[in-house]
């Protein structure tokens, strides 16, 4: 504490104690200076009160060797010794080399402005022009590109449709499968239809009778022909779906590891199925020698006797008997029917999951009938109990009606309508609502009368643009693509029409308004054809969130 006397006023002095608190750090230097004179040095002076101190951030901010330049002075000494040398008293320098250098022509700035201007619109005219030959070009370049992608997609058409028609006369001369002899019969159909109109408008009386009793005749040997043909194709057709059928049987385990790669492992049962589908293929095979054949034998009966029962038995005596015959030199014709009771007895054999364990995951009658029972349904055509899968159900039925080998039988008889071009269509539509993914169900509602009918009588098979009329170049797709197809949300147009169509964003601003009335009135003759459609696709719908809640 220090006392301190201050003066009151009236020349009275009164004493004051203050209170001075000494400080506990060092006070930073802030600099000063020094009297040159007397040599006296004062210092700048601080607050007493304590400074703020910053936080300690682990590196150094600030620093004396960033805040101050050092300065170094070097001598620079030029790379050539050079000299200037006048002329004066005592010395004379020539003045030969000297170059005489007078002043150009003034111009001022805006003449200097001027002239730049001038040379940059030569550039730029230079520039345009190398520019403009450069998009034509370029132009030139994209046109050719496109004419020819042009050319390319035309050839690429034309030869798609050439071998649509390769193939559907090869199926036509060829049949092996149901959607061949529907086209035959589709065909014999067509050619009935126009023998019998010019026979009916240029024959009259009992020659229309003779000629239509020839034309009858000729038919019935087409059909005969035709049903030859098919009873060849259903015997090889029978043998690829046996080998396909043990060829899945003999399949190892598959799976997909994290890393992409499939992963196969064979099991016993995989193997005795392997082993049970070389021993049919030995079998079957024909025109060995008779020692071949005797082996192959050999391994069946050693095979098949590893089980005894009844099947088993037959097989061995049918064995013994095949070989008791080769011994005797039988001729190989009089063996056929032998042989074939072997392999039809043997693919029993194989068919039994007791001797083949891998079948029976693959066979499609259970071996309890008591899941058959709420499973199967009758056909009141052929008189069979049948699985519902065999039943084609239109979109507009009441009932389960007759099964797929009646309906096809039928046709063959009576209408002989191709389905192939609808199959094609209806195939491409289920695999673009596919792709949507948005569990579209209607379009698998669908069966191929009911695209029939709607392509024919709904879109008078032909696009609702362009009006083309071959059913290889046209396809369904939603006319709303926010909404899943539907018979009354569709549109008919071609491959090229579709893809721009389901471009679009808006199609009351694209299409005009005749158009879309025309469309709007066929979709509601198509939602009064197809009135059921709406409850079945609620029913599917719901049931689904149902098995996805569960």
């Amino acid at each position: 504490y220090f006392g301190t006397s201050i003066l009151t006023g009236s020349n009275s002095i009164q004493e004051v104690v203050v209170k001075v608190e000494r400080p506990t750090y060092n006070k930073p230097f802030l600099g000063g200076f020094r009297n040159v004179s007397t040599g006296v040095e004062f210092h700048n002076a601080g607050s007493q009160t304590k400074p703020k101190k910053r936080p300690d951030k682990g590196i150094q901010l600030f620093s004396r060797g960033t805040q101050t330049a050092v300065e170094k002075n070097t001598r620079q000494q030029t790379r050539n010794t050079t000299s200037t040398q006048m002329t004066k008293t005592g010395l004379y320098v020539s003045n030969m080399p000297d170059k005489l250098i007078t002043p150009g022509k003034y111009f001022t700035a805006q003449e200097y402005h001027k002239r730049r201007v001038e040379a940059v619109i030569v550039i730029q005219k230079y520039f345009r022009r190398w520019h403009a030959a450069y998009l034509v070009q370029n132009l030139k370049e994209q046109r050719r590109l496109r004419l020819a992608q042009e050319a390319q997609e035309e050839l690429q058409k034309k030869w798609e449709k050439e071998e649509k028609l390769r193939r559907e006369y090869e199926k036509k001369l060829n049949p092996k499968t149901r959607e061949d002899f529907e086209l035959l019969y589709h065909d014999l159909e067509l050619w009935m239809q126009e023998e019998t109109e010019r026979i009916n408008r240029t024959l009259t009386g009992a020659k229309r009778k003779a000629a239509l009793c020839a034309l009858l005749e000729e038919e019935t040997e087409l059909i005969a022909c035709i049903g030859m043909h098919k009873l060849s194709a259903n015997l090889e057709n029978q043998q690829k779906a046996i080998l396909h059928f043990l060829g899945k049987c003999a399949q190892p385990r598959r799976w997909k590891a994290f890393d992409g790669k499939i992963t196969e492992m064979d099991t016993q049962n995989s193997l005795r199925g392997k082993e049970l589908l070389e021993i049919y293929r030995s079998i079957n095979t024909k025109d060995i020698p008779k020692d071949e054949r005797i082996s192959v034998l050999l391994t069946l009966k050693w095979t098949v006797k590893e089980h005894e029962c009844k099947l088993t038995e037959e097989i061995v005596a049918l064995i013994d008997r095949e070989i008791d015959l080769i011994s005797r030199e039988v001729k190989e014709c009089n063996l056929e029917g032998l042989r074939k009771r072997i392999c039809t007895l043997f693919l029993q054999y194989i068919k039994t999951p007791e001797f083949n364990p891998q079948v029976a995951g693959l066979i499609k009658v259970p071996q309890d009938p008591l899941t058959l029972y709420k499973n199967v349904y009758f056909c009141h055509s052929c008189e069979k109990y049948l699985a519902p899968s065999e039943f084609p159900i239109p979109a507009s039925s009441h009932t389960i009606g007759r099964c797929r080998s009646c309906y096809q039988l039928d046709n063959e008889a009576r209408k002989r309508e191709a389905y192939f071009k609808y199959r094609l269509i209806l195939e491409d539509l289920r695999k673009s609502e596919v792709d949507y993914q948005d569990d579209s169900k209607i379009v698998f509602l669908v069966q191929l009368p009911d695209m029939q009918y709607l392509i024919e009588n709904i879109w008078n098979c032909q696009s609702a643009l362009s009006a083309c009329s071959d059913l290889y170049e046209l396809v369904m797709v939603r006319w709303n693509k926010q909404h899943e197809w539907s018979p009354w949300n569709t549109i008919l147009l071609t491959k090229e029409e579709a893809d721009a169509h389901l471009k679009l964003c808006n199609l009351q601003k694209t299409y005009e308004a005749p158009f879309i009335y025309r469309i709007e009135q066929k979709h509601i003759r198509a939602k009064n054809c197809f009135a059921r459609i709406p409850a079945m696709a609620s029913f599917l719908h719901r049931s689904n969130n149902q098995s996805n809640a569960n």
